[in-house]
């Protein structure tokens, strides 16, 4: 039986934390989605990724933080076997589909980048739909090993939430610990600097060599290269919350859990929590299209005033995955540009 207790002191830090953790979350990939929504007609195969990045990062923080928020507030934990092993199992489901998810991304950026004065698309929406529904079916699989016996989920060191049992795997989850760590940690970590090491080198040479022969390219290479800070910023930043995390979950393996202070476990898993709050604000703050945007929904559109969407090729790529070397083919007209230009001619 699960019984979790916490001391009433440090949990009024917790609720707060947790709260903001939750509302930044919650309103800034809600609104990365809205932005996606008002581009979809725009958006190209790649940048889908991004769009599943947003949906991870949302339904952790919907499905988990107001439970997690709740027992701050109660200084315990409000469920027992049962709720424990879904918010268990919610946080691993959710965090393995962010990693693969972000692994994917960085292998399409670096097909993109090598294809880059390439006429044609080399990432269809059917390939990128594809590898979107990988990503949660892989989450999913690792999800379900602990229920079905490889592995455990239980409580965390400090009472208010709940992860996998680091402490209780040693020796008959050891085999699952390893693997974990080797699959959803190393493996992707090295693939996604290995890929982003290689788009660096590519834009490199890319620009060096058409520096002579085309103005052209050269814009290009400077957009992927903003790209591309974007991209690094992300996986950076969903890379250094884990880490302190996995370090502690590491510790609990090969030496006594017991010996970790509970108000220090409590930071790497708060610090791990709060990497869904930042993809939204790396956009608001690297992406000029999407600061712009986001500005003008600012209670926005409820106004009388109509939000503009904007054509440029640097505003079209705000999800960090593609930029076009030719020029796009406008679109089909929207109801809203239909209803401007009949109030044009009815004027």
């Amino acid at each position: 039986m699960i019984i979790m207790h916490s001391q009433a002191s440090p949990t009024l830090n917790t609720f707060a934390d947790g709260m903001c953790v939750s509302v930044l979350s919650i309103v800034g990939n809600l609104l990365v989605l809205i932005m996606a929504f008002k581009r979809s007609s725009r958006m190209k195969p790649p940048e889908l990724l991004s769009v599943n990045l947003a949906m991870t990062d949302l339904g952790a923080a919907v499905t988990m933080y107001p439970l997690a928020v709740a027992s701050a507030w109660s200084h315990r934990w409000l469920g027992g076997d049962v709720s424990c092993v879904y918010y268990g199992l919610a946080g691993f489901f959710f965090g393995m589909a962010s990693i693969m998810n972000l692994t994917i991304l960085a292998i399409v950026r670096l097909i993109v980048s090598l294809n880059l004065q390439s006429p044609r698309e080399k990432i269809s929406w059917k390939k990128v739909k594809m590898l979107c529904l990988w990503s949660w079916l892989y989450a999913l699989i690792w999800a379900l090993f602990p229920i079905v016996g490889w592995g455990r989920y239980g409580p965390e060191p400090f009472g208010l939430s709940c992860s996998l049992a680091w402490g209780q795997m040693k020796y008959e989850g050891f085999s699952f610990v390893i693997s974990l760590f080797f699959f959803n940690l190393v493996m992707p970590t090295v693939i996604i600097l290995c890929c982003y090491f290689g788009i660096a080198i590519k834009l490199y040479f890319t620009y060096k060599k058409s520096m002579h022969n085309s103005h052209r390219i050269p814009n290009i290479v400077k957009l992927h290269r903003r790209l591309l800070l974007i991209a690094v910023l992300i996986s950076t930043g969903f890379i250094g919350c884990w880490t302190p995390y996995g370090l502690v979950s590491l510790w609990s393996i090969f030496r006594d859990s017991s010996t970790i202070p509970p108000e220090v476990s409590l930071l790497p898993c708060m610090f791990a929590k709060s990497s869904t709050v930042y993809n939204p604000v790396i956009y608001y703050f690297f992406s000029q299209s999407f600061k712009r945007e986001v500005n003008q929904l600012s209670w926005l559109c409820l106004c009388c005033k109509t939000c503009k969407v904007s054509n440029t090729i640097n505003d079209n790529n705000i999800y960090m995955v593609s930029a076009s070397i030719k020029p796009k083919e406008q679109p089909q007209s929207t109801l809203q540009e239909i209803t401007e230009s009949k109030s044009v001619t009815l004027g």
